[in-house]
């Protein structure tokens, strides 16, 4: 029987799961929700955690691997360019992309790798549907790069929002977003909205937000985000994904 208030949780990787890059993970907080998603799956009387991250496939696959079965759901990958499923170990792209999109990427990535590597800029390896620009001092990039960062996709008329993170600067296609992946989900498993949460700590997380009965935050979120939750933990990262878990399901 199920008797759970909420069958799905989308959650943010970077910033909710996981630190941002080189801070190691809680693994005895991420055995716990992996434990979660066991129970979920079993007992069905608590909602499944699946990823919902800006992160490329292979990356999101490792935290597939870490959280478990996602009772087939697909996580999604790279803002909604791609939805991972994990159980069958398939990918499907968005079918909004188009080959003219591709193209502005692969010249954006270009432009990073040839102009903005002599000022310290690398991609983040791995993506296929948007590009990630990352620096050695993230508040240089973010006060200094940005504006350039900004004109240059105006001007040359690529098909990108321009979104930041902690630790980089996100061209992702304007057309693409989670939230968009997250509504094909629901479509396609005949997911009812009002049974569906998300957890995020940026900005860019109101995606999941604006798709979800209901949506938390780690404490660590930014304090700009903090009211459109509907809960924000006590606890960072991990822990206060767990919180957040334990509030929801019981």
């Amino acid at each position: 029987m199920d008797s759970r208030r909420f069958d799905v949780v989308f959650c943010d990787v970077d910033g909710c799961l996981m630190p941002e890059f080189t801070e190691p993970a809680d693994l005895s907080a991420l055995v716990a929700v992996a434990e979660h998603n066991a129970r979920a799956e079993r007992d069905r009387d608590r909602p499944i955690v699946v990823p919902c991250t800006g992160r490329p496939q292979p990356f999101c696959e490792a935290v597939c691997k870490m959280l478990g079965r996602l009772d087939g759901v697909p996580a999604i990958c790279e803002h909604g360019g791609w939805r991972y499923h994990f159980e069958q170990h398939r990918w499907i792209i968005e079918p909004n992309i188009t080959g003219a999109d591709r193209e502005a990427i692969r010249a954006a990535e270009r432009w990073v790798e040839q102009d903005l590597a002599t000022l310290g800029c690398f991609l983040e390896l791995g993506k296929h549907t948007g590009v990630t620009i990352i620096h050695p001092d993230p508040d240089h990039l973010h006060r200094d790069l940005l504006p350039m960062i900004r004109r240059t996709v105006d001007e040359r008329g690529w098909p990108f929002q321009v979104a930041t993170t902690w630790t980089c600067v996100n061209l992702t296609l304007a057309h693409v977003s989670k939230g968009l992946a997250i509504r094909r989900i629901m479509d396609e498993y005949g997911l009812d909205r009002s049974r569906c949460a998300g957890i995020g700590d940026t900005m860019g997380d109101l995606a999941i937000r604006r798709e979800v009965g209901w949506f938390g935050c780690p404490s660590n979120a930014l304090d700009e985000l903090k009211p459109h939750a509907d809960a924000v933990a006590d606890e960072p990262l991990a822990r206060g994904v767990l919180a957040l878990l334990t509030l929801i399901s019981s």
